[in-house]
């Protein structure tokens, strides 16, 4: 089957991780330009209230509470859209958690559980989307992180499940095109985003964490979801920020390593600003929810980096030839004396 998805105001899009942060920014954009939406997090009380919000507001959507570490409760999400909407068209796993601290500081149940969000969570929705989505086609669009491609200190355990999640997208596209299953399988790779997560995450460190600048905002990271519901695309970058890091880390890793040795934990620290203490530490529970974190940063709006990556890549192999050319021809000649 030849992968074709719909306009996005024809589709159902189911998302993880709703009520906060990247996951908020998804939903919200997603009902606004037409989009039917199940919404999925374990906050009960904020997945209601944004159905009450957005359905006021003329929005299709639908929730479901579940913790996506649990594999019947990610296969609850799938029957809630069914049952709503007739099925889905596109997955989105972008629930996650994290922790601040060294290897031996964070407990090994943590490590755990980190992995239980953050790594089974996307397996589990993957093959409850790849089940559904072979009668139909359609896409998967996992969340992973810049931190997929370079690990970082401080996040020793979030940065190894999202290398897994690097590896189990790839996996997936795979085998679904062997497949011919006509699924479309897409790795988006946020920098550091302005969300509560430094506030969620666990910590271990003598200070508040934060994530290091530059940062964009979540409507970023929506728009490249979104657009990977509806054009087929392997990776996707979410900020120019971060892709830079990732070219510095494949072109110079010992480099990147003693970068990241010497300022990785102070640029991860923000003394005298913790943020709001009803957020803190919601790695085995739901705490307050929001779309921005609650520290005083200032984060992008837009990324001409996700905006060229939208380009078709001809126009992309067109502007690299171009810029060869200009090059080239603007080259003073050699003289000889």
């Amino acid at each position: 089957m030849a992968i074709t998805l719909k306009p996005l105001r024809d589709q159902i899009i189911v998302v993880t991780g709703a009520t906060s942060g990247n996951g908020l920014a998804i939903v919200e954009e997603a009902v606004q330009r037409g989009a039917a939406v199940v919404a999925t997090a374990r906050n009960e009380a904020a997945l209601e209230a944004l159905r009450d919000r957005l359905s006021a507001e003329g929005g299709r959507i639908a929730i479901c509470v579940a913790d996506v570490s649990d594999m019947a409760a990610v296969e609850r999400i799938a029957a809630v859209a069914i049952e709503a909407f007739g099925g889905f068209d596109s997955w989105v796993n972008n629930a996650g958690t994290g922790t601040y601290g060294t290897l031996e500081q964070v407990p090994v149940a943590d490590h755990r559980r980190v992995f239980d969000v953050n790594y089974f969570g996307v397996l589990h929705g993957s093959l409850v989307a790849a089940r559904h989505l072979r009668r139909r086609g359609g896409a998967i669009i996992n969340v992973g992180s810049i931190l997929s491609d370079r690990a970082i200190v401080e996040q020793g355990p979030y940065c190894a499940t999202k290398h897994a999640v690097q590896a189990l997208n790839d996996t997936l596209r795979m085998e679904l095109e062997q497949e011919k299953a006509g699924i479309s399988v897409t790795l988006i790779k946020p920098g550091a985003i302005d969300t509560p997560f430094p506030e969620h995450a666990r910590n271990f460190m003598d200070q508040p964490p934060r994530l290091p600048p530059p940062l964009y905002a979540p409507s970023v990271v929506a728009d490249a979801v979104l657009f990977a519901c509806e054009t087929p695309r392997r990776t996707l970058y979410a900020g120019g920020g971060g892709l830079l890091s990732s070219l510095l880390s494949r072109a110079a890793p010992r480099l990147s390593d003693r970068i990241m040795e010497l300022v990785g934990t102070v640029a991860q620290q923000k003394p005298e600003d913790p943020g709001e203490p009803t957020r803190r530490d919601n790695l085995y529970a739901p705490r307050v929810d929001a779309l921005r974190g609650s520290q005083d940063v200032r984060a992008r709006k837009s990324s001409t980096v996700l905006q060229a990556q939208k380009l078709h890549p001809a126009f992309l192999v067109l502007g690299v030839l171009g810029a060869g050319i200009a090059i080239a021809v603007s080259r003073p000649k050699e003289t000889r004396e």
